[in-house]
């Protein structure tokens, strides 16, 4: 079993290949396939043949997505269809990675698979969209979209520059007297090390369709910043803040807490060992 992962030199996609046994990955960046590009995909696809494709790739900066959709749609939405058209022809299954952000937050209650999505930004648009194009252009037994909450790693985001926001938090409290964060949006913050080993779980276990993996129970992000700080016997303050106080380009979620039967560890059990793996804590 081959298995092509797409953003390889990703936060995820660097997880995926520690995961991964070496003889069953082919590890792809940029150089060896720009996804919107419909001719090269297929002839990268149809060359290597893999059984399956990971995309991780996405255009993720939600508030750019905001100043100008173009490039969100290009990537998560016309790229995504082109690997699907792609995976098809030659029998490939597609694991499509996508995001809370396609849910306005409105229910009060964690989010499960069949609730009905309605998200509230163009990230969340593209992304749902692009969810569309791998069911649209998949046969029915050949995809899984995976739906992931906050990730963090020790890779750090691409698209936004490289950190993640535990790295973010730690280098503030080096400079900053006071740390603000935001209390009223509740999520999942999820280890990216984490969800590649579910998601070569799912892969073992043949699972098609779409779910949710996170790592389990949500916080908000202040809440997160507190048990970050504690682990690390930071002694910075953390203020608490409304979302709205920061005036945000990007209408967010208030409560994107995600379940379902994919559920993994506690998001503090996580933390701990992330926090332990990249020799923050002794």
């Amino acid at each position: 079993m081959k298995i092509a992962i797409i953003g390889a030199d990703g936060q995820l996609g660097t997880e995926l290949c520690r995961v991964i046994p070496k003889d069953e990955q082919i590890p792809l960046t940029i150089k060896d396939v720009d996804i919107t590009n419909k001719e090269q995909v297929f002839a990268v696809i149809k060359k290597l043949k893999p059984g399956y494709v990971i995309n991780t790739a996405a255009y993720n900066n939600v508030e750019a997505c905001e100043e100008d959709g173009a490039p969100a749609f290009e990537l998560n939405v016309f790229a995504v269809k082109n690997l699907a058209q792609a995976c098809r022809e030659i029998g490939s299954f597609l694991i499509h990675i996508s995001t809370d952000y396609v849910f306005d937050g409105e229910k009060g209650r964690p989010y499960i698979e069949s609730d009905c999505p309605r998200p509230l930004s163009i990230y969340g648009i593209s992304k749902l969209a692009g969810e569309y194009c791998v069911q649209s252009n998949s046969d029915k037994n050949k995809y899984l979209i995976v739906r992931t909450s906050g990730l963090y790693g020790a890779a750090g985001c691409l698209g936004k520059g490289g950190g993640n926001f535990v790295e973010n938090m730690i280098k503030k409290a080096k400079v900053e007297p006071e740390i603000k964060i935001v209390d009223d949006e509740k999520a999942c913050p999820t280890y990216s090390l984490d969800l590649a080993k579910k998601i070569y779980e799912l892969i073992k276990a043949k699972k098609t369709g779409i779910c949710h993996v996170v790592n389990g129970n949500g916080c908000s992000w202040y809440e997160f910043t507190l048990e970050i700080f504690k682990l690390l016997n930071i002694k910075t303050p953390v203020k608490p803040i409304k979302a709205e106080e920061l005036k945000p380009k990007v209408k967010r979620p208030k409560y994107s807490v995600l379940d379902g039967k994919n559920i993994m560890r506690p998001w503090q059990e996580a933390l701990r060992d992330y926090l332990h793996e990249n020799c923050h804590c002794s």
